[in-house]
């Protein structure tokens, strides 16, 4: 769990991290260079979780290189398939990170959205959802391996 006091905003207990793939993990169905190492380092501190409508058809090949399984989705809808994931886990105790306009709705129920400007771009409703804006999914997760730059962000 990743516990972070914000001056001014809230106490956070993070226990999820819940991660888009397509745009933001990966890049043309190809995992983003250090991602895999800094997922790694988060998952002694956080339920890492992943979440895709597999739109690359890759995601086995990314399950298999992390470890993991990524929550499919069906590739329609999947802007409320989204959110309602954040609020089976919980959203009080959720950190979502994202770039698509379908991710928009999950960055603005977790307690903490974070959207990320990839080679993709950043969709505009995922940017006015989320609490912070990262230049790049290595900058976003850093973020989560050091909470006080996450505080310094959000503080009031």
């Amino acid at each position: 769990m990743i516990d972070i006091e914000v001056p001014g905003r809230a106490h956070y207990r993070l226990g999820y991290l819940l991660l888009d793939v397509n745009g933001t993990l990966a890049l043309d169905g190809r995992l983003i260079e250090g991602v895999e190492q800094r997922l790694t380092d988060l998952q002694p501190l956080i339920a890492v979780q992943l979440i895709t409508a597999d739109s690359r058809g890759q995601q086995q090949a990314i399950d298999t290189r992390l470890g993991m399984q990524a929550v499919r989705i069906a590739a329609r809808d999947e802007a409320r398939q989204k959110a309602a994931f954040v609020r089976q886990l919980g959203r009080q105790g959720v950190c979502a990170i994202g770039n698509g306009a379908n991710d928009a709705q999950m960055l603005r129920d977790a307690a903490i959205g974070i959207a990320v400007v990839g080679e993709e771009g950043l969709a505009v409703e995922a940017l006015t959802a989320a609490d912070i804006v990262a230049p790049h999914i290595n900058a976003a997760l850093d973020l989560l391996l050091n909470p006080m730059r996450l505080a310094a962000t959000l503080r009031r």
